[in-house]
């Protein structure tokens, strides 16, 4: 109702061009309450950096306020340096009202000519505040100086606003408040902040790239169905011709694939850690797919800070169920007899890493005093969610997978000894192998990488979900594809080594991720310093796993599908 009090909270400070790096608002020398009372957060927020506290600005609703005085400040010369330092590193500040971010820069920097070289810095002392409403709704709001001057504050400066005194250096702020009424009802106000512009606006709907992905797809799909089943059908032709042998008589005078059919299904080593690659990568595969439908459904608010962090979290501890069973399932097929210890493997397959990132990054922000620096709080929350819900979840599921398991269902018997492997061409190798599985994959993928990026490292708002969900099935599809062709490759130089080579030929797409990570940052972005550097390429490391993960895992399964499809489809007694 008109004439209510509406709170306006402040949150954060921090440099533009390093979105991960903030500060509480009150570590600047501004205007605050005696006792400083903080809002509630949810995870999400909390893990966002949010650290939302309750301001001196008095708005009520719908009522004008013209250059009220907000407060008056005295400031030390180091207080003067602090400003100064923050407006030439082109400190922002976030306010939220009504959960709508509210953003505007600390101060003003001007630099001019290069002799005689000019450098003008000045603190925004007056702020205008304009909000739109729709009935008793609050629907947008913004700020702008527009209409004021800056405080310069030059050494021994002194300005409009300010007084110059032994003592420091007077400052009195003040704020204007404007309501306008907006055509906009409260469920359609996203619409209005997406359309707002105080960050630079860089997504767009990039059909070129889609269309661009989509042909590689067909090409990919056409070289393996088309090409590799004519090759196939040639090769069954050939080998079925000695229907009347036996199994073991196969081998006789012939080469190929073929010949290695007492080979191909001897299990690898390092099964546990195969088998523990294998489930996490299913959880991630279920984390993904659950994150983009959930977003496609509507479900992630724009006005609500850090829900995708929230949701991630969430989904992260109730899918260990599916690592541990798909893991545990699989090690049993394989004969594995250590299942305590393949459980024990999965579910630190990928939270030690994090954990690690997680402490060093963390111990940075601390040691800055950046708002990213989780509370003690916060990081016992975490701990206690992987602990009572991650943890047993994936044993329990990797005890339903054990009991569950059926047999490995292998078309040829394996013989006790193992055939000799023949020298193979440098072409072969892992390492050219991992270079084509591992570039295919991230052309599909490198345009949309981009915006990917520029959000999470940047100030954007995803929203184009449609989009993403059909660069992930693309992403999945060429992995798949380029697995099937490669393992086709190798078998045929009589080389049995599958196991391993399938999950690292497209899991190198993950190393191909974060070599982007590393222009992306150096060609692509503003950022630098210590802080957000750490951030940055800690948690694009995490992001590389996770892919090569998601990627090592569907190549393995499309590997094993069409080995157990061919040999099946040799006519063996």
């Amino acid at each position: 109702m008109q004439g209510d009090p509406v709170t306006l909270y402040v949150n954060k400070v921090g440099p533009y061009h390093n979105p991960q790096e903030t500060y509480h608002y009150y570590t600047l020398p501004v205007c605050r309450p005696k006792e400083v009372h903080h809002k509630s957060l949810s995870l999400g927020e909390v893990l966002d950096g949010d650290r939302m506290a309750e301001s001196l600005y008095e708005i009520k609703f719908r009522e004008n306020t013209e250059k009220k005085l907000l407060c008056q400040l005295t400031l030390t010369e180091k207080e003067v340096d602090q400003l100064r330092e923050a407006i030439e590193e082109l400190y922002y500040f976030e306010f939220v009202l009504d959960d709508i971010p509210i953003w505007g820069f600390v101060g003003y920097m001007e630099e001019s000519g290069f002799l005689p070289h000019s450098h003008k810095v000045g603190l925004w002392t007056h702020l205008d505040f304009n909000i739109e409403y729709n009935g008793n709704s609050v629907i947008f709001a913004n700020v702008s100086v527009k209409d004021s001057k800056p405080v310069p504050l030059e050494d021994g400066g002194a300005g409009h606003g300010a007084v110059g005194t032994g003592g420091g250096l007077a400052l009195s702020f003040s704020y204007s408040v404007h309501w306008f009424e907006s055509p906009l009802n409260h469920a359609r106000r996203a619409e209005r902040l997406r359309d707002y512009s105080f960050f630079p606006k860089t997504l767009e709907i990039h059909w070129l790239s889609i269309i661009n992905s989509l042909v590689l797809v067909v090409l990919l799909l056409g070289f393996v169905i088309i090409i590799l089943m004519r090759v196939l059908k040639n090769d069954f032709a050939r080998y079925n011709v000695e229907e009347e042998g036996g199994c073991d008589d196969l081998d006789q005078g012939d080469n190929g694939w073929k010949i290695i059919h007492t080979d191909v299904f001897r299990f690898p080593p390092y099964k546990s850690l195969l088998c523990a690659v294998l489930g996490v990568g299913a959880q991630f595969l279920t984390l993904a797919t659950g994150i983009i439908v959930m977003a496609l459904l509507g479900m992630f608010n724009v006005h609500r800070h850090g829900a995708i962090n929230s949701a991630a979290i969430m989904l992260y501890a109730l899918t260990s169920c599916v690592s541990g069973y798909c893991s545990c399932s699989f090690y049993t097929q394989i004969h594995g007899q250590r299942w305590v210890w393949n459980i024990i493997l999965t579910s630190s397959l990928f939270s030690a890493p994090l954990f690690l990132t997680w402490s060093v990054v963390n111990s940075v922000h601390w040691w800055s005093g950046s708002t990213q620096a989780l509370p003690a709080s916060t990081v016992l929350l975490l701990l206690g969610a992987w602990v009572l819900v991650g943890f047993p979840l994936t044993v329990i599921g990797g005890i339903v997978g054990k009991n569950r398991a059926g047999n490995f269902q292998a078309p040829c018997r394996t013989r006790n000894i193992a055939r000799q492997i023949p020298t193979q061409p440098w072409y072969k190798h892992t390492a050219v192998h991992m270079a084509i599985g591992g570039f295919l994959p991230f052309s599909a993928i490198s345009v949309e990488l981009y915006y990917i990026f520029a959000t999470v490292w940047g100030r954007e708002h995803y929203t184009l979900y449609g989009i993403l969900l059909c660069v992930f099935a693309i992403l999945l599809s060429v992995g798949a594809c380029i697995s099937v062709a490669l393992t086709y490759f190798l078998l045929s130089g009589e080389d049995y080594r599958w196991w391993w080579r399938s999950v690292l030929s497209t899991g190198s797409t993950g190393l191909f991720i974060f070599v982007y990570s590393v222009f992306y940052y150096r060609n692509r972005s503003s950022m630098s310093g210590l802080v957000q550097s750490a951030e940055f390429f800690g948690y694009s490391l995490l992001t590389a796993l996770v892919f090569s993960l998601m990627l090592g895992t569907v190549s393995f399964w499309a590997s094993l599908v069409f080995i157990r499809y061919i040999y099946r489809s040799l006519k063996m007694d």
